[in-house]
C-alpha cells in the first residue's frame, strides 16, 4: 500500500470519527434538554419551596386546599408591568376566598425585584427563583407565564402572555375553592 493511500484513509478514518462524534453529542445533547417533562392541565404541579421578599419560606404544597395563581415573570417584561396592577386587585378580591398568588421572578437581583414589587404595589407573595430550578421543573419558556393549579394541586390551565384584567378575574374563579 502506498503512503498517499494510506494517508487518505488515515484522513477518511478521522473525518468519519469526528463526524460520528458530532452526531452522538447532539443526539445526547437534546435527550439531556428534555430533563424535565411538559406540563400540562391535569398533571399535579411539581412542589417547590421558595423564599419571599420578606425572607419567608412558600412551599407550593402547603397551599394544597387553596387555588393557587403561580405567575413566572421578570421586571424587565413589559406585559408583566401590564398585568401585575391587575393581579394586585384581583389578588385583594380573592384572597379572602381561598385563591393565592405566587409570582415567581426568574433569578434577577433582590433589589431589582423589590424596587418593581414596591412601584407596582405588589402585595402577594412575590419569590425570587435564584437558580431556574422552579422555571425549569415548569418548563417555562415566554415570560409572562401563568399556571392556574386546583385546590387539589392540579394544573387546571397554563397561559402564556398578558392578561386582561377580566382575563385575571375569570381565571381566579376557574380556581377558587368550593
Amino acid at each position: 500500500m502506498s503512503n498517499k493511500k494510506r494517508n487518505r484513509n488515515i484522513t477518511r478514518v478521522i473525518i468519519l470519527s469526528v463526524l460520528a462524534a458530532a452526531i452522538v453529542f447532539s443526539i445526547y445533547t437534546s435527550f439531556a434538554k428534555e430533563k424535565y417533562d411538559v406540563l400540562k392541565a391535569g398533571d399535579y404541579a411539581p412542589d417547590f419551596a421558595l423564599v419571599d421578599l420578606d425572607g419567608e419560606k412558600h412551599q407550593l404544597s402547603e397551599y394544597k386546599g387553596q387555588g393557587v395563581f403561580l405567575n413566572f415573570w421578570g421586571t424587565w417584561c413589559a406585559p408583566c408591568k401590564k398585568e401585575m396592577p391587575a393581579m394586585g386587585r384581583q389578588y385583594e378580591v380573592y384572597k379572602d376566598q381561598g385563591v393565592q398568588i405566587l409570582a415567581v421572578n426568574i433569578a434577577e437581583s433582590d433589589l431589582k425585584v423589590r424596587t418593581f414589587a414596591e412601584q407596582y404595589g405588589m402585595t402577594f407573595p412575590t419569590l425570587i427563583d435564584t437558580t431556574k430550578s422552579v422555571m425549569e421543573a415548569y418548563n417555562v419558556k415566554p415570560l409572562p407565564t401563568t399556571l392556574l393549579i386546583n385546590p387539589e394541586g392540579k394544573i387546571v390551565k397554563i397561559i402564556t402572555g398578558e392578561m386582561s384584567e377580566d382575563d385575571i378575574k375569570g381565571y381566579m374563579e376557574q380556581i377558587k375553592p368550593g
